[in-house]
């Protein structure tokens, strides 16, 4: 009939498999430039290519994959114009983010980040400290109470996290010493209500793990300390 419904069809197991690829690439077994071919991950997951393929897609649509007709799916190689991008994004959407979180964040959820602080002061390693990182900046969207402003972060949220995982692999001293201190600086303007120290001090964050993307410092994370001016 024209204009009818077609049947749904159960997407689980798609679903699942784009879990687990994703999991290997953000705990480093699959790094950036590897070939994800769906015989081998069919065989590895015990599951049909079907389900492979529809997976490799949806990481594909969330910018962790890309597809080339000669190569097939390899995990996405930010270029310097990518890096580029997803910081000028992140900055429009983190400068609404703070300055709302200042205004009206409940205590609760500045409690929140409190807690993934102290989970970051007890990480293991640098992918364990990527992930906290993540959950960090989860916790300031969701202290925000703007829905479409976490919508937009999580829509850049899997390619912020593979932004992180290079920034790891380009440089890691200091990395697990120097970003819980720097993140509770953070929690702490927020929780100060301090509009201009927090703005100052996100972008702070921001623009070191950009320079050392881009070669310009390899020095790891900075020392706790005020502000730019």
């Amino acid at each position: 009939m024209s204009g009818s419904l077609v049947p749904a069809r159960r997407r689980g197991l798609a679903d699942e498999v784009a879990d687990r690829i994703r999991d290997a690439i953000f705990d480093g077994v699959y790094v950036p430039g590897s070939q994800l071919r769906e015989v081998e991950l069919a065989q590895a997951l015990g599951v049909s290519r079907g389900p492979v393929r529809e997976a490799l897609l949806r990481l594909e649509q969330e910018g962790l994959v890309r597809s080339e007709w000669h190569r097939g799916a390899t995990v996405t190689t930010l270029s310097a114009e990518d890096v580029a991008e997803l910081d000028s994004l992140r900055a429009a959407l983190e400068h609404l983010a703070v300055e709302l979180v200042v205004e009206r964040a409940a205590d609760d959820a500045l409690a929140a980040l409190e807690a993934v602080v102290r989970r970051m002061e007890r990480a293991h390693d640098e992918h364990e400290m990527v992930r906290c990182d993540l959950e960090f900046h989860d916790a300031v969207y969701a202290a925000t109470g703007h829905r479409r402003l976490l919508e937009a972060w999580q829509a850049i949220r899997s390619q912020v996290h593979l932004f992180l995982l290079t920034r790891i692999g380009v440089a890691t001293g200091g990395y697990l010493a120097g970003i819980p201190a720097e993140h509770r600086e953070l929690v702490s303007a927020l929780s100060a209500r301090d509009r201009e120290t927090a703005l100052a001090l996100f972008a702070e964050h921001r623009r070191h793990a950009f320079e050392i993307l881009n070669g310009r410092t390899t020095q790891g994370v900075r020392a706790p300390g005020p502000p730019p001016t």
